[in-house]
């Protein structure tokens, strides 16, 4: 029996670039954190049944987590330097997942993003893992384009 309909396979999670500003800033390992969540505000009149009615609130975007191995690039670290003295610059960005032939598949861009958190490398001499650099990005918003 053959198949008669298209076949569409997902993509895979390896395969994707991430830009700030347009600029592509290099390959990273790990991109996690796309995501949005709205809070749930909970009301009831005082003349209603037991039941509680649940509105939405405030929506609430987490942190984009990206992580590469450690190179002798700055141009992370004086981004994440600048919220440190004070003079914090926000950006935007896209997070691309590409398909097998390396064409963009999906993209999600974020805006009013800033470097909240930076964190280098663990060392151990006991084994010859990667020297991985993580930077998370707060932002005012999520979308996928």
């Amino acid at each position: 029996m053959t198949a008669t309909g298209a076949r569409n396979d997902p993509y895979s999670a390896f395969n994707f670039i991430v830009e700030i500003d347009g600029v592509i800033v290099g390959g990273f390992a790990e991109c996690g954190g796309l995501g949005t969540e709205t809070d749930i505000v909970e009301y009831r009149n005082g003349d209603e049944d037991i039941t509680v009615r649940k509105l939405p609130g405030k929506a609430k975007y987490p942190q984009i987590s990206l992580k590469r191995g450690f190179t002798d690039s700055r141009e992370l670290w004086e981004w994440r330097k600048l919220v440190i003295t004070g003079r914090t610059q926000r950006k935007s960005g896209t997070i691309q997942l590409l398909d097998e032939a390396r064409q963009p598949a999906l993209k999600w861009n974020f805006r009013e993003g800033w470097p909240s958190k930076w964190e280098g490398p663990a060392f151990n001499a006991k084994n010859n893992d990667v020297a991985i650099e993580t930077l998370e990005i707060a932002h005012e918003g999520l979308v996928q384009a």
